[in-house]
């Protein structure tokens, strides 16, 4: 789609990435784990709270991803617990049921 190598193997591609997916002081982490320890969604999101960016970032990552016809079963996971639509304690059990592929 265009990305330059450089930018996704540096420190603002992979780098943010791991840093996001890794770090308690990443908010994006922190919220995650906040909904993992059962907090609700709307108190993690009100006034005042730092913000996730992934809350928003994650259904518009799968909106494109179906234009693309790409699957990510994991952010499609991911999208489905902020919208409510799927438990937090679904998620892995479904995640873990997929069919072996070459991913």
């Amino acid at each position: 789609m265009g990305a330059r190598r450089e930018t996704l193997m540096g420190l603002s591609g992979l780098g943010d990435l791991v840093l996001t997916a890794t770090s308690a002081a990443s908010r994006n982490y922190a919220f995650g784990f906040a909904l993992g320890r059962g907090e609700d969604r709307a108190s993690l999101l009100a006034p005042g709270k730092p913000l996730a960016e992934g809350v928003e970032t994650a259904p518009a990552l799968i909106a494109r991803a179906r234009v693309h016809k790409i699957e990510l079963p994991i952010a499609q996971t991911i999208a489905e617990i902020l919208d409510g639509s799927l438990g937090v304690t679904q998620a892995l059990p479904r995640l873990m049921a997929r069919p072996l592929t070459n991913e």
